[in-house]
C-alpha cells in the first residue's frame, strides 16, 4: 500500500513524500524588480525544513508587464537567478526538491500600463481592457517563456511548472470565454499552451519533469467542463507535459450556477478524472489540509502527490505534522526531535 509518505519517482525527480507545497504568491519582491527577497527564502526554506517533498516555487512571470502585481516575481533577466539559486540550494540540504511555475498574468497583470490578452476582454470592471496580442505576438510569445525556463535550469531547479490555470494567459487562450480570435490562436484553442509547452521542452533536459497547472472546469456561466480539459490535457501530454497539478476556476467572475465547493477536497474528482482519462501523474489540491484525507486520497490512488496550500501557510511545519498523526517515518531535524516525539527512533 503507497500512503503520503511513500517516496515518489519520476523521471530525475526523486520525492521522499507526496507532499507539495503549491505556488502561492507572496508578493513580497521590494524593489519591483523580480527579484527574490529574504522573505521568500525564509518562506520557502522554513517549509523544506518542516518536510514537504516538492516545493513548487510561486508564480514567476516571463516579462515585467506579466506580472500580477509589481512586487511578483520574475525571470526575465539573469540578475534575478542568483536569489533563487539560493532558495533552492538551502532547500535541497533538507531534503526538498524544487520547482517553480512559469507563468504570464495576461489581462490579469494589475500594474500594466496595458496589459495583454488573446481578445480585448477585461477580468472585469475594476480591470484594465488588455489590448489582444497579434498573431505575431502570439507566435513570439512561448519564447519568453522558454528563456525564462532556461534561467530556472541555471538556477538548479528540479522541476518546471506552466500556469494553464486560474485565468492567466495559457487558460486564456485555452478557454472560449475569454478567446475570440479568428486567426489559428482562436481556431485551435490548445494551440497557444501546445507551443508554450514545446518551447519550454526544448530548453529543460530530457529527464526534467514538466508540469502543468490546469482549472479542470471553469466557474463562469457557459465555461467549460471536465471534457474540455481533458481533450487540452490530452494535446498537452503529446507536446510534452509530464505531470498535471489539477486546479479549477479563476477565468473570470463566479456565476451562481458555477460556484466552486466549500468541503473538503472539493477538486480531488477533477485531478482522478484526468488521471485516469490522460494516464500522467497528478497532483490533487483544494481544502486537503486534514493528514488523514491527504493520506486517503494517495491510498485510494485518486492522485499520485497532494497540495496542501493554505494548510502550509500556517503551518510550515505541516508535513512533520501529518507524519506524527499518521505515525510514518519521515526525516526530521534533529533540532526538533523533541517536538515530534512519535517520530524519534
Amino acid at each position: 500500500m503507497i500512503d503520503l509518505f511513500t517516496p515518489w519517482t519520476f523521471k530525475s525527480l526523486d520525492l521522499k513524500n507526496r507532499v507539495v507545497m503549491p505556488p502561492m504568491c507572496q508578493y513580497s519582491v521590494e524593489k519591483k524588480d523580480g527579484i527574490a527577497t529574504d522573505w521568500h527564502f525564509v518562506h520557502y526554506v522554513s517549509r523544506a525544513i518542516g518536510g514537504a517533498g516538492l516545493i513548487i516555487i510561486e508564480m514567476t512571470d516571463v516579462e515585467p508587464d506579466g506580472r500580477i502585481t509589481d512586487n511578483d516575481l520574475g525571470l526575465w533577466s539573469d540578475k534575478q537567478i542568483p536569489a533563487l539559486a539560493r532558495i533552492v540550494a538551502e532547500c535541497h540540504k533538507y531534503g526538498a526538491k524544487v520547482a517553480i511555475q512559469i507563468a504570464h498574468a495576461g489581462r490579469k497583470a494589475e500594474d500594466a500600463a496595458v496589459p495583454v490578452a488573446p481578445s480585448a476582454i477585461a477580468f472585469n470592471e475594476h480591470y484594465k481592457t488588455p489590448r489582444a496580442l497579434t498573431t505575431e505576438e502570439a507566435k513570439a510569445m512561448p519564447e519568453k517563456y522558454a528563456a525564462a525556463i532556461a534561467r530556472a535550469v541555471k538556477a538548479g531547479f528540479d522541476a518546471i511548472e506552466l500556469h494553464g490555470a486560474h485565468g492567466y494567459l495559457i487558460h486564456q487562450f485555452q478557454s472560449a470565454y475569454t478567446n475570440k480570435r479568428t486567426d489559428a490562436y482562436g481556431n485551435d484553442l490548445a494551440k497557444f499552451g501546445v507551443e508554450v509547452v514545446q518551447a519550454a521542452k526544448s530548453v529543460m533536459p530530457a529527464d526534467m519533469p514538466l508540469i502543468m497547472r490546469i482549472s479542470a472546469i471553469e466557474y463562469v456561466a457557459g465555461g467549460y467542463g471536465l471534457d474540455h480539459s481533458i481533450a487540452l490535457a490530452k494535446k498537452y501530454k503529446e507536446a510534452g507535459v509530464d505531470v498535471f497539478h489539477v486546479s479549477a476556476g479563476g477565468e473570470g467572475p463566479i456565476e451562481a450556477a458555477g460556484k466552486p465547493g466549500t468541503h473538503a477536497a472539493y477538486q480531488v474528482p477533477f485531478a482522478r478524472e484526468i488521471k485516469k482519462a490522460v494516464d500522467t501523474p497528478v497532483i490533487a489540491v483544494g481544502r486537503l489540509d486534514e493528514p488523514q484525507l491527504a493520506n486517503a486520497v494517495i491510498g485510494n490512488e485518486e492522485a499520485d502527490l497532494v497540495a496542501v496550500g493554505r494548510g502550509m501557510l500556517r503551518h510550515p511545519y505541516w508535513a512533520l505534522q501529518a507524519a506524527s498523526e499518521l505515525h510514518k517515518e519521515t526525516e526530521l531535524p534533529r533540532q526538533y526531535r523533541y517536538g515530534f516525539p512519535s517520530l524519534m527512533h
